[in-house]
């Protein structure tokens, strides 16, 4: 056996064992958290950070690094990424905005969507110029702040689907209104998300963010006129047959889905906005979603998903912060809480919901889960989220939704639905 092809086997061997323990690990702490009446994704979050310097590598070290390395090996790296943007892509083709039949619900999801953003964006605004000095001294004041904003205002969509179908509020008034603020909530903070990282990736110059810009813009009219017209032709091309999506249409997919990732990421806007971007693409096509959800999105959350939160768990350190950061820890986790569901609950009084109605509605909104940590994941890899603000906001994410279960339980008697006992996979 040649050197190089050793070297080949070493390395697939660490990235195999690797594989086992993560998938292993989100799949057991996934029944646990099950049982504990909490969305089995917190469980699989908190096995990522099991799993990295908070626990695992904390107290055994050396075996940490000999399974793990010192950071994240190059293959893992990718694999994750690819995930995501097969992910974003699930979650794009999800998304629904044909649910807003009534006046009262569409008014509810426009003061609803608009205070959800808005608030929580200048609550965490302010927070990143406070915090500037002292959490991230030589970092860029203004695209630091920014990035906070974005954290603090992001809901899970994907999360909050789950949640909503546990509890049967999908066709709900509460459920509806929001999701569907939920939708426009992400559809907004990736827009910001996208202007904010192509604006600290063109090194703040002008000319380049102009560019960088005006490549977005024209991106947009490519998908508007040009490809979503194609996908309404390839829908019609290659049918849905009992449930089963054609092979050539998910080469075809799959294929757009990457060249997307690979425009965006060639306009410093991250290769995941792809994903995202190809998903929107395909939500009008109900048939194909179920398809693709029952086909390709039960890999891509067992196989893919635990990657990305052991990825995420490993650069992040619940105990390397003191108890002089614990102060600014319970200020990020009261300006997100408070900042998500007091806003949200006034919204929904000024649309015609009731006291009850209006208190579900601000806990829904306040869940940020996976979509949080892939904003924080950008931010860290940008050099704009320092490590203790990355942890402190990861934590921020794990709470803001591991409280959605037990308040639901709460409140939701009040508004005539009767709890669930647990909370389902």
């Amino acid at each position: 056996m040649t050197a190089s092809v050793h070297a080949t086997e070493q390395l697939l061997f660490s990235i195999l064992v690797q594989l086992i323990i993560m998938i292993g690990a989100a799949r057991l702490l996934n029944i646990v958290f099950r049982k504990l009446g909490q969305p089995g994704v917190i469980g699989e979050i908190v096995a990522g950070l099991l799993l990295g310097p908070s626990l695992f590598g904390h107290f055994f070290p050396e075996l940490s690094v000999s399974l793990f390395g010192a950071k994240a090996a190059q293959p893992i790296v990718i694999l994750s990424q690819i995930g995501l943007i097969l992910l974003m892509f699930q979650i794009g083709s999800e998304f629904e905005f044909g649910h807003l039949k009534t006046p009262k619900n569409r008014r509810a999801m426009v003061w609803v969507s608009l205070l959800s953003i808005t608030v929580p964006f200048g609550l965490g605004f302010a927070i990143g110029q406070v915090t500037q000095p002292v959490l991230a001294p030589g970092i860029n004041t203004l695209i630091y702040s920014l990035f906070c904003g974005v954290a603090l205002a992001i809901t899970a969509v994907p999360i909050l689907g789950r949640i909503l179908r546990e509890f049967g509020l999908t066709k709900d008034e509460m459920g509806v209104v929001a999701i569907s603020s939920a939708a426009v909530n992400d559809v907004v903070g990736w827009i910001l998300l996208a202007v904010i990282s192509a604006y600290a990736a063109s090194q703040l110059s002008t000319a380049h963010l102009g560019i960088q810009l005006g490549g977005l813009a024209g991106l947009g009219l490519v998908l508007w006129f040009l490809l979503r017209p194609a996908v309404d032709w390839l829908m019609t091309r290659f049918p849905i047959v009992d449930g089963q999506i054609p092979p050539t249409l998910m080469a075809i997919v799959v294929a757009l889905t990457f060249a997307l990732g690979i425009t965006t990421y060639k306009l410093n806007i991250f290769a995941i906005f792809g994903g995202f971007a190809a998903g929107l693409l395909f939500h009008r096509h109900e048939d194909f979603v179920a398809a693709w959800r029952q086909q390709v999105g039960q890999f891509v959350l067992v196989f893919f998903l635990p990657i990305f939160f052991t990825f995420t768990g490993l650069r992040t350190n619940l105990l390397g912060l003191g108890l002089e950061d614990l102060g600014w820890l319970a200020l990020i986790l009261a300006a997100a809480v408070l900042g998500k569901i007091v806003p949200v609950y006034f919204g929904a009084r000024i649309a015609g919901f009731d006291h009850p109605r209006a208190m579900v509605l601000g806990t829904l909104m306040n869940t940020r889960a996976l979509m949080e940590l892939i904003v924080l994941n950008i931010g860290y890899d940008m050099g704009f989220l320092p490590q203790k603000v990355f942890t402190m906001l990861v934590i921020m994410a794990v709470v803001t939704t591991v409280m959605t279960g037990p308040l639901l339980k709460w409140l939701l008697p009040m508004t005539g639905h009767v709890a669930p006992r647990q909370v389902e996979a």
